[in-house]
């Protein structure tokens, strides 16, 4: 089962907690976004991340549903990913360099502008937000353009 609603700049799909669903948060980040969209690439990446997250690690993998929420604007891209929640809260943990996972948190971390982790009820929401920052060059370098 799975829904969706659509608020101005406010993407919301409940989707099921399957491994397949996290292609669809994937898509609806690159849709809502388009593939031309200076962030795209790396808010697909971290929002496959998160949501594969929510599916191995909480409830919402054992037949329960998690949700995604984009909410963007021409500068600033934000996308939530709330599961039905697990028994610890997600680690921010070093991966060794042969192990096959643990490196979903730690590429918010390298990637994203701010994220962060709200848990309530046992339940989990992880975000990100990317920021568009224009390249600046100094006026003095612009002073022979014409």
């Amino acid at each position: 089962m799975d829904s969706s609603e659509y608020d101005g700049s406010e993407w919301v799909l409940r989707l099921a907690g399957s491994p397949d669903q996290v292609a669809r948060a994937r898509r609806l980040v690159s849709t809502t976004l388009g593939r031309d969209h200076p962030l795209h690439d790396d808010c697909v990446l971290l929002t496959s991340e998160i949501a594969t997250n929510a599916v191995l690690h909480s409830r919402s993998g054992d037949g329960g549903l998690f949700t995604v929420t984009v909410v963007y604007s021409a500068e600033t891209v934000r996308v939530c990913v709330q599961d039905e929640g697990s028994s610890s809260a997600p680690c921010v943990c070093r991966a060794s360099a042969d192990a096959t996972g643990g490196r979903g948190l730690p590429l918010l971390e390298a990637l994203a502008h701010r994220w962060g982790l709200v848990r309530q009820a046992g339940a989990n929401k992880v975000w990100f937000e990317l920021v568009l920052t224009p390249a600046t060059m100094p006026m003095s370098r612009l002073a022979g353009v014409r």
